[in-house]
């Protein structure tokens, strides 16, 4: 299919050298996506359905066999080889039982190593005779599989729940609430692929974007979408998102102060602050036109000022229809004196210079880095706009120390920047996008929400996070508030209980930590069974690094990658010690191979990454690394549940009092570490810990 891409001629179907360009450009995407992946297979399974699709409406139509695959895949004539994962006769592949076989007779699965086909599996759903389904072994080994680089697809293992949500419709938005491993993340990005599948023309008017919380984490996923065919999806951060040109981020935030920054009441404190800018007009406007002068007297300019302020339009717009209001008024009193002006002598009269120096006057523009600078300097200016919506005290929270002569000159923060961007669009409408998924969607304030929900107005979301993986000071309680901020409340709330990824004694050992951190939320179900996954060992303080070296060292014996998760104030001496051992490592957002599969990782950039074997450095650091220690627990169960098929912690100081030996069922102290054998599943000396 490639090749008669590449051969195509365009010489003579194009009229001129602009039509030959786009050609061109779409011919080359065309062949991007027609890449060939050495080891990804174009088809994982394949559906015999008893009776051909629509075979109710043909007489005597047999039953057809089809081949499912990443993307759809013809012969030289046209016909059908693979069928696209996304379309509607693929649908079975996920859905159907033996309770509910969907007309499918037979179900086969087919296992890949490197690329070549070594086995498959198959399950006779139609057949009575066959006893109840179990767990596919392949299926097993392909969510078992180690992983070096980034993130893969799912299409060959989508479970029956999480297909219900990457099949749902473009027009409603969906919020997934997943423990780690239940494959939320995966769901939302191929939501998109099906959404770019079932929507195509539409969403390449209006654009996709993905946003995740930080470069490491979509660098990780950036390669999921082009796997599947789909290479126009962005990606972006929120800081991203409500970047200006000429503004810097040199400044941070004291936690209580980035608190107040975010919070939702500061867009009103915003729009009254921009309202505030519009003057009442105190003197009449004279309009001269060749020989006659046209009075509006004030009190009409003032009528024209409230009837726009009362719309509650955008700022912008109301100032370009303010000079037409004016005009328009004019022209009455000009057909009052028997004249006949057109729609061009409107134009003219909001040309005029009296009527634009009006404007200037009554409502001048606003530029929205400056009223944020004047916000945050000017302490009567604040109290103002902010009278009975902050405290004294929230207001000083807020004020800088010294303020800055520009917006250029100013040490402006992250938050900083979500607060102009939210007076650019009190000023003038972001463009909204076709659909946006948002990941780790936890962490974000209510005004982050805001400029997120800006992106997506007239687009739907997918909004993907885990309450219990909040890690901000201002994280977020419950998803319905959340959706609420996002401009999106009628979304629909799914909730992904299975877990896939991280041990059934791992997810179990940090679930310890869920009543502290998030009493009420159900505790991922591991379908994953893997004894010795867990080993917690205590040694002496003067010898926890050179044993997490060590720890690492034994670890890189198998197969797969290696992520070393440590506190951000303890990777200096970390890093060092790595290197005089001798053993290389990467940064976050490094991608591993083969050769350099160890990945040293502040904790604070651990969230939505996955290693096959976790090597988890002092947790009572982790946790003394955060504001609170809420928060901190919240960033110690990131830290636990990042491991694939077996996590090491090691510690000096003593446990949080919840993952204590004898605080509940899961692994005490041991030592020395004996990591699992993926192959079995197994530590090499059959003990567990």
């Amino acid at each position: 299919m490639r090749e008669d891409v590449e051969s195509l001629d365009i010489r003579d179907v194009t009229a001129n050298w602009v039509n030959a360009v786009v050609l061109q450009g779409q011919i080359d995407d065309r062949i991007k996506a027609l890449a060939d992946l050495a080891h990804t297979p174009l088809f994982f399974g394949r559906l015999d359905y008893l009776h051909a699709p629509g075979a109710d409406l043909a007489e005597g139509a047999g039953g057809e066999q089809f081949y499912i695959g990443r993307r759809h895949v013809h012969d030289a004539d046209g016909d059908p080889m693979v069928i696209d994962w996304r379309a509607p006769v693929s649908q079975p592949f996920y859905r159907a039982s033996k309770a509910d076989p969907q007309d499918i007779a037979l179900r086969r699965r087919f296992g890949y190593t490197g690329g070549e086909l070594t086995a498959y599996e198959d399950e006779h759903l139609s057949d009575p005779a066959e006893g109840a389904a179990t767990v596919s072994k392949l299926l097993q080994q392909e969510i078992e599989r180690p992983r070096v680089g980034p993130m893969r697809d799912i299409v060959a293992t989508i479970q029956p729940e999480q297909d219900e949500i990457v099949r749902s419709g473009l027009s409603g938005s969906v919020c997934v609430q997943g423990g780690p491993g239940t494959g939320k993340t995966a769901v939302g990005l191929h939501r998109v692929a099906y959404l770019l599948y079932a929507h195509r023309e539409r969403l390449a008017r209006t654009g996709t974007l993905v946003i995740g919380p930080n470069r490491s984490f979509l660098h990780y996923i950036e390669q999921v979408l082009p796997a599947l065919g789909e290479l126009e999806v962005k990606q972006a951060t929120v800081d991203d998102l409500v970047a200006r040109d000429g503004l810097e981020v040199r400044g941070t935030d004291a936690a209580e102060t980035a608190v107040v920054k975010g919070d939702a009441r500061m867009a009103e404190v915003l729009r009254r602050a921009v309202r505030s800018h519009v003057n009442e007009p105190v003197e009449p406007l004279m309009v001269v036109r060749g020989s006659r002068r046209w009075r509006v007297p004030a009190y009409e300019l003032a009528e024209i000022v409230s009837e726009l302020l009362d719309r509650d339009i955008r700022y912008g717009a109301a100032r370009d229809a303010l000079p037409q209001r004016i005009a328009h008024t004019v022209l009455v009193r000009m057909e009052q004196a028997g004249e006949a002006p057109d729609d061009r002598v409107q134009d003219a009269v909001a040309r005029n210079p009296a009527v634009k120096a009006a404007v200037r006057e009554i409502w001048p523009p606003v530029e929205p880095a400056k009223l944020v600078l004047r916000l945050l300097s000017d302490a009567e200016f604040l109290a103002a706009h902010a009278d009975g919506l902050l405290t004294d005290d929230e207001q000083k929270l807020l004020l800088w120390p010294k303020p800055f002569r520009g917006v250029r000159s100013a040490k402006w923060s992250a938050a900083d920047l979500v607060l102009i961007d939210e007076a650019a669009d009190l000023v003038e409408r972001t463009h909204s996008l076709g659909h946006v998924v948002l990941d780790e969607a936890q962490d974000l304030s209510p005004m982050q929400y805001r400029a997120v929900g800006r992106r997506c107005t007239t687009g739907s979301a997918t909004v993907l996070g885990d309450l219990a993986q909040g890690t901000t000071p201002w994280a977020t309680r419950s998803w319905g508030e959340a959706l609420t901020h996002l401009g999106k409340p009628e979304a629909v709330l799914e909730e992904l209980t299975a877990g896939f990824r991280v041990p059934r004694e791992v997810i179990a050992y940090a679930s310890r930590l869920l009543p502290a951190i998030s009493p009420g939320l159900a505790p991922v179900s591991s379908v994953r069974e893997t004894p010795g996954s867990l080993v917690v060992s205590e040694v002496a303080a003067a010898e926890l690094t050179a044993a997490v070296v060590e720890a690492c060292r034994t670890s890189l014996a198998y197969e797969g990658s290696i992520g070393l998760i440590a506190a951000d104030a303890r990777v200096p001496e970390l890093a060092g010690a790595l290197e005089a051992a001798g053993l290389p490592y990467l940064g976050p957002g490094e991608e591993t191979t083969e050769r350099a599969r160890l990945t040293l990782v502040p904790a604070s950039l651990a969230k939505g990454l996955e290693y096959d074997y976790v090597v988890l450095d002092e947790p009572a650091a982790v946790v003394s690394g955060e504001p609170d220690e809420r928060t901190g627990l919240r960033r110690l169960y990131v830290c636990l549940t990042r491991a694939v098929s077996g996590l090491h912690l090691l510690h000096a100081a003593p446990l949080p009092a919840a993952l204590a030996p004898g605080a509940g069922n899961g692994a005490d102290v041991c030592s020395p570490v004996t990591p699992v054998d993926r192959g079995r599943g197994r530590p090499d000396d059959g003990t567990t810990s």
